[in-house]
């Protein structure tokens, strides 16, 4: 299992689209932070009309940490699609080369490589959240600095910026569970599909569903909390002024629940699949 591991990682280092990858998510980064250096202050003076007619700021509203929090909202949906294409490859790739009839001529499990590429999956998507937070705070600090964070949801909520440092912090390592769960359903159609082209159609179709389905308001059924899609917002929850920690985990919990499953689906479909 572990020389498995190690082929996979080697695999997904060689290939030149993982660093298209990471390189697509500087640049996204940087056009949002481009934007912002022209607009951004426009756009705050917009927020801020009617309170700045009543209150006093001091300090620039526009800064490195809500930045930070735009770049999170704003490459929620591409993240995503870049992960699905470069995971959904781990598998596509080795059907379209023929490389798995040579692995199986070995006595390799089925399981345990099909194992390993979820794994070197979901660890490919801790690595892309870990560097997308590292230039998100890097590039957002360098160039605007640190204040407070100024956050609409249902009212506007302001944070110091040390809380609301840890506070960006705690969502995006939340939000690695989502993306974990995305990843992991893109290998699972992998699995089924084979087909790259195919693969990336439905994979993006999917991705594109789930949006749809996060602007939908489910009320308080027993159906809207358990959706995928609404357990994957808990990052959101950092951002009230009281964060529901149980609410948190116990979402991300489930959510891992759901990922296990689709991995589980994915395997035991592998392992009964032949190798054409």
């Amino acid at each position: 299992m572990r020389a498995l591991i190690w082929a996979e990682l080697y695999k997904l280092y060689r290939q030149p689209r993982t660093y298209y990858a990471l390189g697509a998510i500087v640049l996204m980064e940087v056009v949002i932070l481009f934007s912002a250096y022209y607009q951004g202050s426009a756009l705050i003076d917009v927020l801020m009309s009617t309170l700045k007619q009543s209150f006093y700021f001091k300090g620039d509203l526009l800064n490195g940490n809500l930045l930070v929090y735009v770049i999170l909202n704003t490459i929620w949906f591409h993240l995503p699609l870049l992960l699905m294409i470069i995971v959904s490859g781990l598998l596509t790739s080795e059907y379209k080369d023929g490389t798995l009839r040579s692995i199986f001529v070995q006595p390799v499990s089925k399981s345990k490589f099909v194992l390993s590429k979820y794994f070197v999956a979901m660890l490919f998507t801790m690595v892309a959240i870990f560097f997308l937070m590292l230039t998100a705070f890097g590039l957002s600090y360098t160039i605007f600095g640190r204040g407070d964070l100024i956050v609409y949801l249902d009212t506007l909520n302001f944070f110091e910026n040390n809380d609301a440092m840890w506070r960006l912090f705690w969502a995006y390592l939340s939000g690695t569970v989502t993306m974990m769960f995305y990843s992991v359903m893109s290998l699972t159609i992998a699995i089924f599909f084979r087909d790259t082209t195919i693969t990336w159609i439905l994979a993006t179709f999917f991705l594109i569903l789930s949006n749809l389905m996060l602007r939908v308001d489910f009320g308080t059924s027993l159906w809207g909390k358990l959706l995928y899609v609404k357990l994957g917002e808990s990052w959101q929850h950092f951002f009230y002024y009281d964060i529901n920690w149980q609410e948190i985990v116990l979402n991300n919990t489930i959510l891992l629940g759901y990922t296990a499953i689709v991995m589980g689906f994915g395997i035991l479909v592998f392992k009964h699949r032949d190798i054409a």
